[in-house]
């Protein structure tokens, strides 16, 4: 649809000047030549003075700041010149690493990214989401899984956003919260992630039921940092899950980004 032309609103037309009289023109003129022949003679003056010294800092032990040398790893894109250098690189490399003894899940994905087809066919409407997160204008998803003991099972995904126009992760990460609290949902608000400003971990308060099927004890985290969006499934098909395991997980995740 063709953006409709904004048009301003009509003002008024201005007032026409005031007549001033030739003796007012005069006087104004000579004012102003006054101002500028001072200025002129001013910089004269200080022109052939010898310099004034500065006096002494109040601080008389203050050292000259001296430049930190430059790493063998320092680049173009370092730290200091671009603060998102660290998830414009491999995002894979800033995933977990599965805990020791935990072991891998085999899936569909390609050496350790997700489509955003793929993603978005893990939520009951995949359509939506799919409709959501291109409107949203994300980037990649880097996603790794594992399981331990046939028991716990733990799916970590970055989820990075374009965020040229708008803060779209931080925009993506609040409308995923807002509905947490929902009883079809977590159904409830969560525990915050010490130190995240605006992550949290949320424990489902009922299981999943199937007929045919143990119920299913999950969790969620989901946290926002820079243009990413840090998601955490954890799923325990035994008892309830641990919200000081899942907090954990959380914790180091955050760190690693």
């Amino acid at each position: 649809m063709e953006t409709p032309e904004i048009r301003p609103e009509r003002q008024k037309p201005p007032r026409p000047p005031r007549r001033r009289g030739r003796t007012t023109l005069l006087i104004a003129g000579a004012a102003v030549l006054g101002v500028v022949t001072g200025v002129v003679t001013g910089y004269a003056v200080q022109f052939d003075r010898e310099p004034t010294p500065l006096p002494p800092l109040s601080q008389p032990d203050l050292r000259d700041a001296k430049t930190v040398p430059a790493g063998p790893g320092t680049t173009a894109q370092s730290v200091n010149v671009n603060r998102r250098v660290k998830t414009d690189g491999d995002l894979r490399k800033l995933l977990l690493k599965k805990p020791k003894g935990a072991k891998a899940v085999k899936s569909s994905l390609s050496e350790g990214w997700t489509s955003l087809v793929q993603y978005a066919d893990g939520y009951d409407k995949p359509d939506r989401m799919f409709k959501e997160m291109v409107n949203d204008d994300s980037r990649r998803i880097a996603m790794t899984s594992w399981e331990e003991r046939f028991e716990v099972f733990v799916t970590v995904n970055l989820i990075q956003f374009r965020d040229d126009d708008v803060l779209a992760a931080r925009e993506w990460g609040m409308d995923q919260q807002g509905y947490m609290g929902m009883e079809e949902h977590a159904g409830n608000r969560g525990e915050p992630i010490p130190g995240s400003g605006n992550g949290r971990v949320y424990v489902y308060d009922k299981p999943i039921r199937h007929a045919g099927y143990e119920p299913l004890y999950q969790a969620r985290v989901i946290a926002q940092r820079g243009d990413v969006v840090m998601e955490i499934w954890y799923v325990n098909n035994t008892r309830k899950v641990s919200a000081k395991a899942v907090m954990s997980l959380a914790k180091q995740q955050l760190e690693r980004l």
